[in-house]
């Protein structure tokens, strides 16, 4: 007679949250605009997949965020942030809190919280992806697996500078400060998306 195999017993995941639900269901749908960023996109389903936190700060090691480019659509303007923390200028954005339904309503709020503006129309699908290393909490690296969206301000008034920021501006979608890649990447997908 053979002694029975052992079995490991796994602790059972915590069961996904409807912010979490939303999170997938949103890159499900999405359509990247090329195999990069579909290879992005899985790596971030793969990640909720593994991580019933994924969507939260709380998640170590790596979580998405939103952001926001705020485009004033008829002036062909774009707001930027210079960050107090990282001393570039950025699209709004920031971590997903637990009060936002959507992914969608976290870069609305993160849009709002960094700029002062109200008047603002969300693009409901994702312009791009973005995976990058971040100083956020106390594991080294921590990656942003960040979700970014083109947000319509429907009049260019006067930004207010919020606690993360040193700095807001408005700047023609062709004349930008001193920026990294991923900015141009992102004002360049808006172009595209508007039709310029």
């Amino acid at each position: 007679m053979r002694a029975p195999r052992a079995t490991t017993i796994r602790a059972a995941e915590p069961p996904a949250t409807s912010l979490q639900l939303s999170c997938r269901r949103t890159l499900q749908a999405w359509r990247a605009p090329d195999p990069d960023q579909d290879q992005l996109r899985h790596y971030y389903l793969d990640h909720l997949a593994d991580r019933a936190d994924g969507w939260s700060r709380a998640c170590v090691g790596a979580h998405l965020t939103a952001s926001s480019l705020i485009y004033a659509a008829r002036e062909r303007m774009v707001l930027l942030t210079l960050h107090s923390r990282i001393g570039r200028w950025l699209q709004t954005g920031g971590h997903i809190e637990a009060i936002d339904s959507t992914l969608e309503a976290a870069a609305v709020r993160e849009a709002r919280e960094e700029s002062g503006l109200f008047d603002l129309a969300l693009e409901p699908n994702p312009l791009l992806l973005s995976k990058h290393e971040v100083p956020c909490g106390t594991v080294r690296p921590t990656y942003h697996l960040d979700v970014q969206y083109l947000v319509i301000a429907n009049q260019m008034a006067s930004p207010q500078v919020g606690d993360e920021s040193l700095d807001v501006r408005w700047f023609a979608h062709d004349q930008l400060p001193e920026v990294d890649d991923s900015v141009v990447a992102l004002v360049r997908a808006a172009g595209v998306r508007l039709g310029w």
